[in-house]
């Protein structure tokens, strides 16, 4: 069960690191925010470069975590301006999804496979995420509706399928080419850092920079929005390479059920009891899952 108690330190940690995220981007930008995290992120890397065993680094699979770390960087900046654009308790939910596409994607790339009570356990995270996004009984049964109607909840949707192709690459890179957690989490920040940068760079003049960006307060808050995000990171990365990609990913994602309900408190979101009630069915399906 070492693989269990990791991925629940990666859920409280991704949780808390979604709550701090939406503090800030009520003062900046999506691409700004991104762009400064990804730098404190490669500063407090800096420590894992000394513990990489180098020989098993090659222009394979640096080649492959440059790949993965490019979709992470899409998916990351598509989650931050959803999570700027919605409450937290609606943005989030849609991310529990994930380890549906990942069982499906898993089974047919990596030949990972699912027993019937584990299936059973990912409906339940499915119907739960569906509850928090309806509004009635119309938009339960036709849950997609709020996809034609909000860009945003779009940005969720293809943030998730961007997750599920990183998660199957970083079983990839652990299991098939020798690849380290540390080694990965080291190399993957210098690629986010350049990736941002570039993209920054790019379109800055086109998103709306804020002058408060390097602001005191708001350094302090990215400095330790960058530690849990390394942390459940890493922990994410170390739980893959000891179990399977779906069962990781459905812990993971529990973490919407912490933020829904810390985080729609705080920021006063709409129908958080329904929303909270609904998460736990997210919960209930990762408890299924977990079953032998």
């Amino acid at each position: 069960m070492t693989w269990f108690v990791v991925a629940i330190i990666s859920a409280l940690l991704s949780a808390f690191a979604a709550i701090t995220q939406k503090k800030v981007l009520f003062n900046l930008g999506a691409l700004e925010f991104s762009f400064l995290l990804s730098i404190v992120n490669l500063v407090f890397s800096v420590p894992f470069f000394f513990f990489i065993d180098y020989e098993t680094i090659n222009t394979l699979n640096l080649s492959i975590l440059f790949a993965k770390s490019a979709i992470g960087v899409l998916a990351f900046l598509c989650v931050m301006i959803s999570l700027k654009n919605l409450e937290i308790s609606n943005a989030l939910p849609l991310l529990a999804l994930t380890p549906g596409f990942v069982a499906v994607f898993a089974f047919f790339i990596l030949g990972e496979s699912l027993k019937s009570i584990e299936i059973i356990g990912l409906v339940l995270l499915i119907v739960g995420t569906f509850i928090l996004e309806s509004k009635n009984i119309k938009e339960f049964v036709f849950p997609f509706n709020v996809f034609l109607k909000s860009k945003y909840h779009r940005f969720v949707i293809f943030a998730l399928l961007l997750f599920t192709a990183s998660s199957i690459m970083d079983k990839l890179l652990l299991i098939k080419l020798n690849l380290t957690p540390i080694s990965l989490t080291a190399f993957q920040h210098i690629y986010f850092a350049i990736l941002f940068s570039i993209i920054f760079l790019f379109f800055r003049n086109k998103e709306k920079i804020s002058s408060a960006g390097l602001n005191k307060d708001n350094i302090g808050w990215i400095a330790l929005i960058s530690v849990l995000t390394i942390g459940y990171r890493y922990t994410q990365i170390v739980a893959v390479s000891l179990a399977s990609v779906a069962l990781v990913l459905a812990i993971k994602r529990t973490s919407v059920f912490w933020a829904t309900v810390i985080g729609g408190k705080l920021f006063h979101d709409k129908d958080l009891l329904k929303r909270s009630i609904a998460a736990i069915l997210i919960l209930i399906g990762a408890i299924l899952i977990l079953r032998e």
